[in-house]
Protein backbone atom coordinates (compact mmCIF):
# COMPACT_ATOMS: atom_id res chain seq x y z
CA UNK A 1 0.00 0.00 0.00
CA UNK A 2 2.84 2.37 0.89
CA UNK A 3 4.52 1.64 -2.44
CA UNK A 4 1.32 2.42 -4.30
CA UNK A 5 0.96 5.72 -2.44
CA UNK A 6 4.56 6.69 -3.18
CA UNK A 7 4.10 5.88 -6.88
CA UNK A 8 0.97 8.02 -6.94
CA UNK A 9 2.77 10.88 -5.24
CA UNK A 10 5.64 10.61 -7.71
CA UNK A 11 3.23 10.71 -10.67
CA UNK A 12 1.46 13.74 -9.22
CA UNK A 13 4.71 15.62 -8.60
CA UNK A 14 5.92 14.97 -12.14
CA UNK A 15 2.62 16.08 -13.66
CA UNK A 16 2.47 19.27 -11.58
CA UNK A 17 6.11 20.08 -12.39
CA UNK A 18 5.38 19.97 -16.13
CA UNK A 19 1.80 21.25 -16.09
CA UNK A 20 2.60 24.70 -17.54
CA UNK A 21 4.61 23.11 -20.32
CA UNK A 22 1.82 20.67 -21.18
CA UNK A 23 -0.80 23.41 -21.13
CA UNK A 24 1.25 25.56 -23.50
CA UNK A 25 1.84 22.67 -25.92
CA UNK A 26 -1.89 21.92 -26.00
CA UNK A 27 -2.86 25.59 -26.26
CA UNK A 28 -0.46 26.24 -29.14
CA UNK A 29 -1.86 23.26 -31.01
CA UNK A 30 -5.52 24.06 -30.33
CA UNK A 31 -5.75 27.83 -29.86
CA UNK A 32 -8.22 27.22 -27.04
CA UNK A 33 -7.53 27.36 -23.31
CA UNK A 34 -10.70 25.39 -22.57
CA UNK A 35 -9.68 22.58 -24.91
CA UNK A 36 -6.12 22.70 -23.58
CA UNK A 37 -7.47 22.13 -20.07
CA UNK A 38 -9.43 19.14 -21.34
CA UNK A 39 -6.25 17.77 -22.89
CA UNK A 40 -4.49 18.17 -19.54
CA UNK A 41 -7.25 16.15 -17.87
CA UNK A 42 -6.97 13.41 -20.48
CA UNK A 43 -3.17 13.45 -20.14
CA UNK A 44 -3.41 13.06 -16.37
CA UNK A 45 -5.81 10.10 -16.65
CA UNK A 46 -3.36 8.28 -18.93
CA UNK A 47 -0.30 9.32 -16.91
CA UNK A 48 -1.87 8.03 -13.70
CA UNK A 49 -1.91 4.54 -15.18
CA UNK A 50 1.77 4.57 -16.15
CA UNK A 51 4.57 2.91 -14.15
CA UNK A 52 6.35 6.19 -13.48
CA UNK A 53 9.44 4.51 -12.06
CA UNK A 54 10.07 2.86 -15.43
CA UNK A 55 9.92 6.15 -17.37
CA UNK A 56 13.40 7.52 -18.04
CA UNK A 57 12.35 10.91 -19.43
CA UNK A 58 9.13 11.98 -17.74
CA UNK A 59 8.97 15.36 -19.51
CA UNK A 60 9.16 13.77 -22.97
CA UNK A 61 6.67 11.07 -22.01
CA UNK A 62 4.13 13.59 -20.75
CA UNK A 63 4.59 15.79 -23.82
CA UNK A 64 4.02 12.75 -26.02
CA UNK A 65 0.72 11.96 -24.28
CA UNK A 66 -0.44 15.57 -24.40
CA UNK A 67 0.52 15.98 -28.07
CA UNK A 68 -1.34 12.88 -29.15
CA UNK A 69 -4.45 13.90 -27.22
CA UNK A 70 -4.26 17.43 -28.65
CA UNK A 71 -3.92 16.12 -32.22
CA UNK A 72 -7.01 13.95 -31.82
CA UNK A 73 -8.95 16.94 -30.52
CA UNK A 74 -7.52 19.29 -33.18
CA UNK A 75 -8.83 17.15 -36.02
CA UNK A 76 -12.27 17.19 -34.44
CA UNK A 77 -12.13 20.96 -33.96
CA UNK A 78 -11.10 21.49 -37.57
CA UNK A 79 -14.32 19.84 -38.74
CA UNK A 80 -16.33 22.11 -36.43
CA UNK A 81 -14.55 25.21 -37.72
CA UNK A 82 -15.76 24.45 -41.24
CA UNK A 83 -19.22 25.60 -40.12
CA UNK A 84 -18.01 28.40 -37.84
CA UNK A 85 -19.78 31.72 -38.45
CA UNK A 86 -17.29 34.37 -39.60
CA UNK A 87 -13.52 34.40 -38.96
CA UNK A 88 -12.17 32.08 -36.26
CA UNK A 89 -9.68 33.54 -33.77
CA UNK A 90 -7.83 31.81 -30.93
CA UNK A 91 -9.22 32.10 -27.41
CA UNK A 92 -7.41 35.04 -25.73
CA UNK A 93 -5.27 34.09 -22.76
CA UNK A 94 -4.77 36.61 -19.97
CA UNK A 95 -1.12 36.62 -18.93
CA UNK A 96 0.51 38.19 -15.89
CA UNK A 97 3.26 40.85 -16.06
CA UNK A 98 5.61 37.98 -15.26
CA UNK A 99 4.46 35.73 -18.07
CA UNK A 100 6.24 32.73 -16.57
CA UNK A 101 3.53 32.63 -13.91
CA UNK A 102 1.02 31.54 -16.55
CA UNK A 103 2.61 29.81 -19.51
CA UNK A 104 6.06 28.93 -20.75
CA UNK A 105 7.62 30.75 -23.69
CA UNK A 106 4.72 33.14 -24.14
CA UNK A 107 6.22 34.86 -27.21
CA UNK A 108 5.10 31.82 -29.18
CA UNK A 109 1.46 32.11 -28.06
CA UNK A 110 0.86 35.62 -29.41
CA UNK A 111 -2.39 35.97 -31.36
CA UNK A 112 -0.45 36.69 -34.55
CA UNK A 113 1.74 33.60 -34.14
CA UNK A 114 -1.21 31.35 -33.36
CA UNK A 115 -2.92 32.52 -36.54
CA UNK A 116 0.22 31.64 -38.50
CA UNK A 117 0.20 28.17 -36.91
CA UNK A 118 -3.43 27.81 -38.02
CA UNK A 119 -2.18 27.69 -41.63
CA UNK A 120 -0.25 24.47 -40.95
CA UNK A 121 -1.64 20.93 -41.04
CA UNK A 122 -2.14 19.34 -37.59
CA UNK A 123 1.05 17.27 -37.88
CA UNK A 124 3.10 20.20 -39.20
CA UNK A 125 1.82 22.33 -36.36
CA UNK A 126 2.76 19.74 -33.74
CA UNK A 127 6.22 19.20 -35.21
CA UNK A 128 6.90 22.94 -35.46
CA UNK A 129 5.78 23.64 -31.88
CA UNK A 130 7.71 20.74 -30.37
CA UNK A 131 10.88 21.45 -32.35
CA UNK A 132 11.05 25.23 -32.72
CA UNK A 133 9.39 26.26 -29.47
CA UNK A 134 10.30 23.49 -27.05
CA UNK A 135 13.48 22.18 -28.73
CA UNK A 136 12.58 18.49 -28.48
CA UNK A 137 14.85 16.22 -30.48
CA UNK A 138 13.55 14.53 -33.61
CA UNK A 139 13.31 11.09 -32.02
CA UNK A 140 11.07 12.44 -29.24
CA UNK A 141 8.89 14.28 -31.74
CA UNK A 142 8.66 11.18 -33.94
CA UNK A 143 7.21 9.23 -31.01
CA UNK A 144 4.76 12.03 -30.20
CA UNK A 145 3.36 12.32 -33.74
CA UNK A 146 3.87 8.65 -34.64
CA UNK A 147 6.15 9.30 -37.60
CA UNK A 148 9.69 8.21 -38.46
CA UNK A 149 12.49 10.66 -37.47
CA UNK A 150 13.46 11.18 -41.13
CA UNK A 151 9.89 12.15 -42.00
CA UNK A 152 9.77 14.47 -38.99
CA UNK A 153 12.89 16.29 -40.22
CA UNK A 154 11.23 16.93 -43.57
CA UNK A 155 8.01 18.07 -41.94
CA UNK A 156 9.97 20.39 -39.63
CA UNK A 157 11.80 21.97 -42.57
CA UNK A 158 8.57 22.48 -44.50
CA UNK A 159 6.75 23.94 -41.49
CA UNK A 160 9.68 26.22 -40.62
CA UNK A 161 9.74 27.67 -44.14
CA UNK A 162 5.96 28.12 -44.14
CA UNK A 163 5.98 29.96 -40.81
CA UNK A 164 9.00 32.12 -41.70
CA UNK A 165 7.14 33.45 -44.75
CA UNK A 166 4.10 34.44 -42.69
CA UNK A 167 5.24 35.41 -39.21
CA UNK A 168 5.62 39.09 -38.18
CA UNK A 169 8.64 40.73 -39.81
CA UNK A 170 11.29 41.29 -37.16
CA UNK A 171 10.98 41.13 -33.40
CA UNK A 172 8.88 43.72 -31.59
CA UNK A 173 9.92 44.70 -28.08
CA UNK A 174 7.40 45.00 -25.28
CA UNK A 175 8.12 48.73 -25.12
CA UNK A 176 7.43 49.20 -28.84
CA UNK A 177 4.23 47.15 -28.64
CA UNK A 178 3.04 49.23 -25.71
CA UNK A 179 3.84 52.50 -27.49
CA UNK A 180 2.09 51.50 -30.72
CA UNK A 181 -0.97 50.24 -28.87
CA UNK A 182 -1.03 53.43 -26.78
CA UNK A 183 -1.07 55.58 -29.92
CA UNK A 184 -3.84 53.42 -31.36
CA UNK A 185 -5.87 53.69 -28.15
CA UNK A 186 -5.56 57.48 -28.07
CA UNK A 187 -6.64 57.75 -31.69
CA UNK A 188 -9.70 55.58 -31.06
CA UNK A 189 -10.65 57.40 -27.85
CA UNK A 190 -10.35 60.86 -29.45
CA UNK A 191 -11.90 59.88 -32.76
CA UNK A 192 -8.69 60.92 -34.51
CA UNK A 193 -9.12 59.41 -37.96
CA UNK A 194 -5.76 60.70 -39.19
CA UNK A 195 -4.13 59.31 -36.04
CA UNK A 196 -5.55 55.89 -36.90
CA UNK A 197 -4.34 56.13 -40.48
CA UNK A 198 -0.86 57.06 -39.20
CA UNK A 199 -0.61 53.94 -36.98
CA UNK A 200 -2.27 51.41 -39.33
CA UNK A 201 -0.25 49.70 -42.05
CA UNK A 202 -1.63 50.32 -45.57
CA UNK A 203 -2.51 46.61 -45.91
CA UNK A 204 -3.77 46.12 -42.33
CA UNK A 205 -6.27 43.29 -41.85
CA UNK A 206 -9.07 43.41 -39.28
CA UNK A 207 -10.63 40.13 -38.12
CA UNK A 208 -13.64 39.97 -35.84
CA UNK A 209 -14.75 36.76 -34.09
CA UNK A 210 -18.30 36.79 -32.79
CA UNK A 211 -18.94 33.09 -33.36
CA UNK A 212 -22.40 33.86 -34.68
CA UNK A 213 -23.41 35.01 -31.19
CA UNK A 214 -21.95 38.51 -30.81
CA UNK A 215 -21.99 41.09 -33.60
CA UNK A 216 -18.78 41.04 -35.62
CA UNK A 217 -17.59 41.47 -39.20
CA UNK A 218 -18.32 38.23 -41.07
CA UNK A 219 -15.33 38.65 -43.38
CA UNK A 220 -11.88 40.24 -43.09
CA UNK A 221 -11.68 44.03 -43.48
CA UNK A 222 -8.55 45.01 -45.43
CA UNK A 223 -6.80 48.36 -45.85
CA UNK A 224 -6.08 51.27 -43.51
CA UNK A 225 -8.95 53.41 -44.82
CA UNK A 226 -11.55 50.66 -44.47
CA UNK A 227 -10.34 49.57 -41.01
CA UNK A 228 -10.16 53.17 -39.74
CA UNK A 229 -13.70 53.80 -41.01
CA UNK A 230 -14.92 50.65 -39.28
CA UNK A 231 -13.35 51.66 -35.97
CA UNK A 232 -14.76 55.16 -36.24
CA UNK A 233 -18.24 53.79 -36.98
CA UNK A 234 -18.04 51.38 -34.03
CA UNK A 235 -17.61 54.32 -31.61
CA UNK A 236 -15.71 52.06 -29.21
CA UNK A 237 -14.55 54.91 -27.00
CA UNK A 238 -18.08 56.16 -26.47
CA UNK A 239 -19.24 52.77 -25.21
CA UNK A 240 -16.67 52.23 -22.45
CA UNK A 241 -12.97 52.88 -21.82
CA UNK A 242 -10.49 50.57 -23.53
CA UNK A 243 -8.39 49.00 -20.77
CA UNK A 244 -4.79 47.94 -21.43
CA UNK A 245 -4.03 44.31 -20.59
CA UNK A 246 -1.43 41.67 -21.26
CA UNK A 247 -3.01 39.03 -23.49
CA UNK A 248 -1.08 36.09 -24.91
CA UNK A 249 2.11 37.68 -23.68
CA UNK A 250 1.58 40.94 -25.59
CA UNK A 251 -0.08 44.29 -24.87
CA UNK A 252 -3.76 44.34 -25.86
CA UNK A 253 -6.96 46.28 -25.15
CA UNK A 254 -10.06 45.05 -23.34
CA UNK A 255 -13.56 46.50 -23.54
CA UNK A 256 -15.92 45.76 -20.64
CA UNK A 257 -19.66 46.28 -20.48
CA UNK A 258 -21.53 45.99 -17.18
CA UNK A 259 -18.48 44.41 -15.59
CA UNK A 260 -18.17 41.67 -18.22
CA UNK A 261 -15.45 41.32 -20.86
CA UNK A 262 -17.14 42.25 -24.15
CA UNK A 263 -14.21 42.50 -26.57
CA UNK A 264 -10.51 41.68 -26.54
CA UNK A 265 -8.51 43.56 -29.16
CA UNK A 266 -5.08 42.15 -29.96
CA UNK A 267 -2.67 43.44 -32.59
CA UNK A 268 0.09 42.36 -34.91
CA UNK A 269 2.86 44.90 -35.40
CA UNK A 270 5.21 45.02 -38.36
CA UNK A 271 7.87 47.73 -38.74
CA UNK A 272 6.22 50.01 -36.20
CA UNK A 273 2.72 49.84 -37.72
CA UNK A 274 -0.33 47.73 -36.88
CA UNK A 275 -0.70 45.17 -39.66
CA UNK A 276 -3.30 43.01 -37.93
CA UNK A 277 -6.21 43.78 -35.60
CA UNK A 278 -7.98 40.86 -33.94
CA UNK A 279 -11.24 41.47 -32.09
CA UNK A 280 -12.52 38.49 -30.10
CA UNK A 281 -16.19 38.92 -29.12
CA UNK A 282 -17.43 35.34 -28.91
CA UNK A 283 -18.69 35.06 -25.28
CA UNK A 284 -17.55 31.44 -24.99
CA UNK A 285 -13.97 32.49 -25.73
CA UNK A 286 -14.11 35.37 -23.23
CA UNK A 287 -15.64 33.53 -20.27
CA UNK A 288 -12.37 32.18 -18.89
CA UNK A 289 -10.63 35.53 -19.25
CA UNK A 290 -13.49 37.27 -17.43
CA UNK A 291 -13.23 34.86 -14.51
CA UNK A 292 -9.47 35.26 -14.26
CA UNK A 293 -9.70 39.03 -14.43
CA UNK A 294 -12.24 39.13 -11.63
CA UNK A 295 -10.14 36.77 -9.49
CA UNK A 296 -7.02 38.92 -9.94
CA UNK A 297 -8.96 42.05 -9.07
CA UNK A 298 -10.19 40.46 -5.86
CA UNK A 299 -6.72 39.27 -4.93
CA UNK A 300 -5.26 42.74 -5.59
CA UNK A 301 -7.71 44.32 -3.14
CA UNK A 302 -6.46 42.28 -0.19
Amino acid sequence: MAGTTQAGDSATRAFVAHRNLLFTVAYELLGSAADAEDVLQETWLRWAGVDVAAVQNQRAYLVRIATRQALVRLRTLERRRETYVGPWLPEPLLTAPDVAEDVELADSVSMAMLLVLETLTPTERAVFVLREVFALDYDEIAEAVEKKPAAVRQIAHRARSHVAARRPRGEVSAAESKAVLGAFRRAVETGDLQGLLDILAPDVVFLGDGGGVAQAALSPIVGAGSVAALLAASRLASVAPLEPALVNGSPALVLRLHGEVDTVLAVRIDEGLISGLYAVRNPEKLARMGRETELRRRVSTY
